[in-house]
């Protein structure tokens, strides 16, 4: 098996000779969401985060950007966590927010619809790479 790296002590196989894995896809949707985040708390949308707790995910969602690996299958359970959390937080509040009459084009809606959409996306991508590594784990 091809290792990356420079010949020394690696152990995490080159990307395409990982099956189903798509952490790298998972960490460029959580570094969107936590830019979007911080943008739409600064311009002053309705999100269902204080200040406080919006910065701090902000910085939750980088780190587990960062710390998601193949190596490591503890780290995506915690992504798949974080994305469920985030698709049920965002989502709900995007269909109440369009169910109080807030229009398609508010920033609010848009900004919390983005979220949502975001955390859908990389929940389905975790769950995959979960399923692979399990999948792997079998035979």
């Amino acid at each position: 098996m091809t290792y990356e790296g420079d010949g020394g002590e690696t152990n995490v196989p080159r990307r395409h000779t990982i099956p189903h894995y798509h952490g790298d896809g998972t960490r460029a949707l959580f570094v969107a969401s936590a830019i979007i985040l911080v943008v739409a708390k600064s311009t002053g949308a309705e999100i269902p985060l204080s200040t406080t707790v919006a910065i701090i995910v902000a910085v939750m969602l980088v780190v587990a950007a960062g710390v998601t690996n193949p190596a490591q299958s503890g780290s995506h359970g915690f992504t798949a966590l974080f994305a469920a959390v985030g698709t049920l937080l965002f989502g709900i509040t995007a269909v109440d927010h369009y169910n109080a009459g807030m229009g398609l084009l508010d920033p609010s809606f848009i900004y919390v619809e983005i979220l949502a959409v975001l955390s859908l996306i990389a929940l389905y991508l975790t769950t995959r790479t979960i399923r692979g590594m399990y999948m792997r784990s079998e035979s």
